[in-house]
């Protein structure tokens, strides 16, 4: 005995056609020959059509033209006696509105019947178109921004390299005020570092496309001694302190580039907001705490109204200070850096006090 047979036989016991008419999804009883033979109330209110309006037309004038192949090639799989699940094609309102339908269907192959009930899923359709537009400007704007940095990367090797090149045939022997040989010397390391970064630049442009990058265990101290000695003019010229205390932990598990980009981004931001009337102080330390691994990079400068700023504080071209200079992009590239190696970022702030911000690693890393 199959499941219809067995319906009717029960028709005595429950009221079918209540739970017909009541429904919130679209239930229909369609026929072989293209024909609606029964719709419940939820069809006509989606459509726009009233009952004899369905019952009197072929079902595939409602259809959207484009979907009516398709339509009719899972048709015949229903006439074959094949159900239907999740299948979505589109119809018309008598408004003129296109709305997206998920069917499952049963076919009766020995009354040339089939039970169907839709779901309107347009809103689903609409999330998901908006979300693979979305993805598409996304796509796009990555690859621009990639060109872009790849060109500007490529383009300054050169003038970089003929300042190396100057600087390396200078006579260092005719110079004689010792603070002239220092400034040459610290332009010079700079110099070398920056072209040094350049290519690395370029290297990670071209391997972008892998689907992973490089692990290693990184040494906080080297990573600092590093950074700080390609902006030692900074450094100096601002009266800059830097303190350090990696007692807790010296190594972690990371990519070893994106690192000195967060001291350096981190640091140079501590440097450019710090107070007028004070040298700037940073303190940047490891920490374990309840398991966790986390290091911070703590001033003594202008600091932020966290509550203005909360949320906004990691985006792109976001600024907080009136400089000119500033482009709203170092804390964006040092989350993004932290969060590819599976860490969190948060900062802490107020005005006039500083700022400290605290970077927890994966538990990989503990």
């Amino acid at each position: 005995m199959n499941f219809l047979h067995s319906v009717n036989e029960t028709r005595t016991q429950f009221d079918l056609n209540l739970f017909f008419e009541s429904s919130a999804d679209m239930l229909c009883i369609a026929g072989f020959d293209g024909y609606f033979k029964k719709v419940n109330p939820a069809m006509c209110t989606l459509l726009g059509y009233s009952h004899e309006e369905l019952l009197s037309r072929p079902i595939g004038d409602f259809i959207l033209p484009e979907d009516t192949a398709i339509t009719g090639k899972f048709r015949e799989r229903l006439r074959e006696g094949t159900p239907l699940n999740n299948f979505e094609n589109r119809y018309v309102t008598k408004s003129g509105h296109i709305v997206w339908l998920s069917w499952t269907s049963i076919p009766d192959t020995q009354r040339d019947l089939v039970y169907a009930i839709a779901k309107n899923v347009t809103h689903i359709r609409k999330l998901s178109d908006d979300r693979n537009m979305h993805l598409s400007k996304l796509t796009k704007k990555h690859s621009h921004l990639k060109q872009l940095t790849f060109s500007a990367s490529h383009d300054l090797r050169s003038p970089l390299g003929n300042i190396i090149g100057i600087l390396s045939i200078i006579d260092y022997s005719t110079i004689k005020d010792a603070d002239t040989l220092e400034l040459l010397d610290m332009l010079k390391i700079s110099a070398e570092k920056m072209h040094l970064t350049l290519d690395k630049q370029i290297d990670s442009i071209r391997d972008s496309e892998k689907l992973s990058v490089d692990i290693e265990d990184v040494n906080l101290h080297n990573c600092l001694e590093s950074t700080t000695e390609s902006i030692k003019s900074y450094i100096t010229t601002t009266r800059t302190h830097i303190q350090n205390d990696f007692s807790a932990f010296h190594l972690v598990r990371f990519n070893k580039a994106y690192m000195e980009s967060i001291f350096l981004n981190l640091i140079t931001n501590s440097i450019r907001y710090s107070k007028p009337d004070r040298d700037p102080v940073i303190l940047i330390k490891s920490k374990v705490e309840n398991g966790s691994r986390s290091i911070t990079f703590s001033d003594n400068g202008l600091g932020m109204d966290i509550n203005k700023v909360k949320g906004k504080i990691f985006g792109f071209s976001q600024t907080f200070h009136n400089y000119k200079d500033s482009k709203g992009i170092g804390l964006y590239l040092v989350r993004n850096y932290v969060q590819a190696m599976g860490g969190t970022i948060r900062v802490e702030s107020e005005i006039d006090k500083g700022s400290t911000f605290t970077i927890t690693f994966a538990n990989t890393n503990a």
